[in-house]
């Protein structure tokens, strides 16, 4: 079989640099990022805030096979920050983003262990034709 070893997908060797950055020399303001162990999970979410600061003028990644876990990030600045300073800052403001989403599902989730916090029928299915849970069933019991 040709797929790797699942491990070699994300754990980092030693000596391997998780991200490798290579200066564009034909556009200005330019770098390409090469992110070891990593996938379009990750690539979609950088792309995306990366794409979101003001300061970028192109934001883009691909990963060039799926057997090798890695992909390339390319960003292009208007100059008046580094390609790495964006993905710098990108990253802070990603982390910062899941840290708030797993917060506030950790809040919300605790509130299932709250009797009476949740309506007998949250999702309004009752009474409109719409197909419910059943009596005793939780939406998290399929």
């Amino acid at each position: 079989m040709n797929a790797p070893n699942r491990f070699e997908l994300y754990v980092l060797e030693d000596g391997e640099k998780p991200v490798e950055v290579t200066e564009d020399t034909k556009i200005p303001n330019a770098a390409t990022f090469k992110i070891v162990k990593q996938d379009h999970t990750l690539g979609n979410m950088l792309r995306a805030q990366v794409l979101s600061m003001p300061q970028v003028l192109f934001a883009g990644y691909k990963v060039p096979h799926p057997l090798h876990p890695y992909f390339l990030l390319k960003i292009q600045t208007d100059g008046t920050a580094t390609p790495q300073a964006i993905l710098e800052q990108a990253c802070t403001k990603l982390i910062a983003t899941l840290s708030s989403l797993e917060a506030k599902f950790k809040r919300e989730f605790s509130f299932k262990d709250v009797e009476g916090a949740v309506p007998e029928d949250p999702y309004g299915t009752a009474g409109t034709g719409g197909q419910g849970w059943g009596p005793g069933k939780d939406y998290l019991d399929f």
